[in-house]
Parts: structure tokens; sequence; C-alpha cells
């Protein structure tokens, strides 16, 4: 017992890492409020959780900046693309909601609107974990996403809860809660994501585990 909370103990690495994850959400959470550096400040959040969950983590605001910076143009444009489309789906889905009627067009129509939603919401988990990891288009980095989505969809539904559970704690149960939000998902999230992109990179080039850009190659980034 006494080892299991020694300074180097399981349960404080634990503790730790909440810790961590707190300091990392009050730093992604000030760095979207300009709203267009949403994309760079999540990046830059997976790419310090995806260190601290393989114990690499130091100076966590140095690493946090570092790939704010380095991966700032690809995320914007990404997150532009990712916003434009929620709004187009947000819109629609407002439209078939309050255009409820039985016919065979209005039910084909739902079926095709949650089909994009879902995929709409697995490029979403995935592409800003990916574009933490990984240099590429930003064509084959939505392919990406939606390819590694698919193929591991346990993984993916385990993330979906998990950003379902904090949503429900924070907005019906335990507000302040806030304070660890998108920081704890990300480290949750990431130790899910890890052995996977660790699979990615082992199989970089392989034609049959990343969707690839026929232009580019995807390779580790820094």
């Amino acid at each position: 017992m006494k080892a299991l909370f020694d300074i180097d103990g399981p349960a404080m690495r634990f503790i730790t890492k909440l810790v961590y994850s707190a300091y990392l959400n009050i730093l992604w959470f000030i760095c979207c409020l300009p709203i267009f550096t949403v994309g760079a400040s999540t990046t830059a959040l997976f790419y310090v959780s995806l260190k601290i969950v393989k114990d690499e983590e130091s100076h966590l605001t140095r690493s946090f900046f570092h790939s704010f910076k380095e991966n700032f143009r690809q995320s914007t444009m990404i997150w532009f693309i990712l916003l434009a489309a929620g709004l187009v789906l947000g819109v629609d889905g407002y439209v078939f909601y309050h255009m409820r009627f039985d016919s065979a067009i209005w039910t084909l129509g739902t079926a095709v609107f949650i089909v994009v939603l879902v995929a709409y919401a697995i490029i979403l988990m995935y592409i800003f974990p990916l574009l933490a990891r990984f240099d590429n288009t930003v064509r084959a980095m939505f392919k990406n996403a939606l390819m590694i989505g698919m193929r591991f969809l346990f993984c993916t539904a385990l993330m979906a809860l998990i950003y379902f559970i904090m949503a429900v704690v924070v907005i019906r149960f335990f507000t302040p809660a806030i304070i660890f939000g998108e920081g704890l998902c990300a480290l949750l999230c990431s130790y899910l994501l890890s052995n996977i992109l660790k699979l990615c990179e082992g199989k970089t080039g392989a034609d049959d585990s990343i969707a690839e850009d026929t232009e580019t190659e995807t390779t580790p980034s820094n």
C-alpha cells in the first residue's frame, strides 16, 4: 500500500497526469479564445497529451507552443473546413428536424444526413491527433482520419463516449469539472490512440493501413 502512494508509484503518477491535463486544458482554452486558433490549440493539446501517455512529458508549456507554432497554418486550414462543414450540417439538421413528414425522400435524406454526421464526428475526433503526430497534406489528413476511425470502431466508440460523459458531467452535474474538460478528454483519448498511432507509424507507406495521398508520404512529425 505504501508503494502505491510512493512519489513514483502509480497513484502519484496518475494524479500528476491529471494535474497536467488540467494545466493543458487552461492553455488550450486560452489559446482557443480567438476562435480561429482552435485547430492549432487542439493539435498542440494532443501533441503534449500523447507525450504524457508515453511518459515523455517535459516542459509542457514549451512543447505546447512548439506544436502550436509548427502546425498553425495547416491546423487552422483544417479547422476552418471543419467549422464550415459543421455549420452546414447544423443548418441541415435544423431543416430536417422541423420538416418531419412521412415520405421516402425525407427518410432517405435523413439517412444520408446521419451517415455524413457520423463521418464528420469521426474526422473531428481523429484529425487533430493525427496532425500532432504526422506530416501530410490536408486532403490526406481528412482521408486518414476517416479511414482510421472506421477501422478502429471500438476505439472510436470509446472516444465518443468519453466526450459525451464529460459534456453530461459539466452541463448537468458538476460544472467546475470544466477545469479538466478537453484536457482530460485528450489525455484519456491519447491512451486509446497511442497504440493505433504507433501501428500507423510502423505501417507508413503500406497500402491498406492508412489512406495516403498519392502526392505525399505520411511521415511522423517532430
